[in-house]
């Protein structure tokens, strides 16, 4: 049996983590701002449907987007309108499940940290004329770079992690939908252990420098960055 690695189930699952990570960033920024600083008595319900994948199973989560997307759906029949193609067993269907299975895990890091933000330099920087926009580029995004950084980082982590809701929506086509989590269990499945002992150490090594260089790095270097 062979024992090397699926580079082509590795580069589609980096593709994936990367795409749903830079969403994240863009979509759970403006959440977790609303989430910090927020006085609305309906906050919790937010919370909770924000929360709700790290707990839910991911059959069920991968369960309910392949109803939502799937034949005769309102959303399946929008986009295949649009586009001419389904989003179920397709790279834009993993998409889409994956960003709401690792939403949590960008969401909360990022609130986390603007919550640490002093209420006074907001209010000061509105007294002297500057917008929220402003605001946020200059004070807000510096002060919480740690906690943004560490949402992006566990959105990519959790993401290539995914097995359930990849299977679920995506199947297992290669070249398509097959990740690295789904490449691993095929050999398993196939008493390939040699080649998914080679594929799972490379994505525990690799998981373990990227964390180490993004916990351990200088994070004044990325808030002068940051803030420039």
């Amino acid at each position: 049996m062979s024992g090397s690695i699926d580079w082509q189930a590795m580069l589609l699952t980096a593709r994936l983590a990367t795409t749903v990570a830079v969403i994240l960033l863009f979509c759970g920024l403006p959440i977790a701002y609303w989430l910090a600083y927020t006085k609305a008595k309906w906050k919790f319900l937010v919370e909770t449907v924000v929360a709700l994948p790290l707990v839910l199973p991911p059959t069920v989560l991968g369960f309910y987007a392949l109803i939502a997307m799937g034949s005769g759906s309102p959303i399946e029949r929008w986009y295949e309108s649009w586009s001419g193609h389904t989003l179920v067993f397709s790279f834009q269907g993993l998409v889409i499940a994956s960003a709401l299975y690792s939403l949590p895990f960008a969401v909360q890091p990022f609130a986390a940290a603007f919550a640490q933000i002093d209420q006074r330099l907001l209010d000061a920087s509105a007294l002297l004329g500057s917008s929220g926009w402003r605001t946020f580029v200059h004070i807000v995004a510096p002060l919480a770079v740690g906690g943004i950084i560490r949402g992006v980082v566990l959105s990519f982590a959790h993401t290539v992690g995914e097995f359930g809701v990849v299977l679920m929506v995506g199947g297992n086509i290669p070249g398509a939908t097959r990740t690295i989590s789904l490449d691993i269990y095929d050999k398993v499945q196939d008493l390939n252990y040699a080649g998914a002992n080679r594929t799972a150490l490379l994505l525990l090594v690799f998981s373990f420098v990227a964390l180490l260089a993004i916990y351990s790095g200088p994070r004044n270097l990325w808030r002068g960055w940051i803030s420039r």
